[in-house]
């Protein structure tokens, strides 16, 4: 963990933190209506618009930093428990030869079903979704969860911050002393609005892909992909239903044997 703070995403992790607390800094210098809540001494509003900045930044640096479901390597594999190398076999069918892991081109990893290899990462990641630059991370299957938490939190604490900067906003007789005494103001209403329009459009995405059990590889390169480009265009063999995918999503923690899922489809649909 310590080692990934310190490679290129601690510039972006940083800017991150830069650009929240200062946010929020101008949020409260200002006349908005945080700032007057605090003057009433209605601390209600101020304290717990600053534990939602604080708890989005703590998620972000749980996605940014943890391990996303890398493949496990041979060494890796050699010092777990006896009990969970056996889990692990149990897990992946032995009478399916067309099913059977394939090896990595790039670091000639055994790849379990979904698994893709993140040339920015140079590791293979279990239910590869994406490698986003910003938290300078893969979104895999052990953290894809808490990026859906992080992007909702993040989403209340920017368009919450929107609304505030927005009511700070004061007239002047002139543009140049309106621009004068807004500028702040403005330069983090800008901010926070192209970061709710955007954190909006990623919120929608992820929990359609939540909804349905697919990932945003699988839906980008579903034609490229082994194990579904001989599906149907809206065939897909691990969707169990709306219901069963937000829960597994959700609650199911741990390696999952998407083989066995998807031999169960086929089987009935045989």
């Amino acid at each position: 963990m310590c080692k990934n703070m310190f490679k290129s995403g601690c510039l972006v992790r940083t800017v991150h933190v830069i650009l929240t607390w200062l946010t929020t800094l101008v949020l409260f210098l200002h006349n908005t209506d945080l700032r007057k809540c605090q003057e009433r001494g209605d601390l209600f509003q101020p304290v717990l618009f600053s534990s939602v900045v604080l708890l989005s930044v703590l998620l972000y640096f749980t996605v940014s930093l943890m391990d996303p479901g890398f493949v496990l390597s041979d060494s890796d594999t050699k010092a777990t428990s006896v009990d969970s190398n056996e889990e692990l076999e149990k897990m992946i069918p032995q009478d399916h030869s067309s099913l059977k892991q394939r090896r990595c081109g790039y670091c000639f990893l055994m790849q379990p079903m979904r698994a893709k290899h993140c040339k920015m990462c140079k590791r293979c990641v279990r239910r590869f979704d994406h490698h986003c630059p910003w938290i300078d991370n893969c979104v895999g299957e052990r953290n894809h969860k808490w990026f859906l938490l992080y992007l909702c939190v993040q989403f209340v604490a920017v368009s919450w911050g929107l609304q505030a900067s927005w009511s700070g906003v004061v007239f002047a007789p002139t543009w140049q002393q309106w621009f004068t005494q807004n500028g702040l103001l403005l330069g983090a209403f800008a901010l926070t609005a192209v970061f709710s329009v955007v954190v909006l459009l990623l919120l929608c995405i992820h929990i359609y892909l939540a909804s349905v059990n697919t990932t945003t590889w699988e839906f980008m390169s579903r034609h490229r992909i082994v194990y579904l480009k001989h599906c149907d265009s809206e065939e897909n063999p691990f969707d169990r239903g709306v219901i069963c995918n937000l829960w597994d999503f959700c609650c199911v923690c741990g390696t999952v044997a998407w083989e066995r899922i998807y031999i169960r489809h086929t089987n009935g649909n045989v």
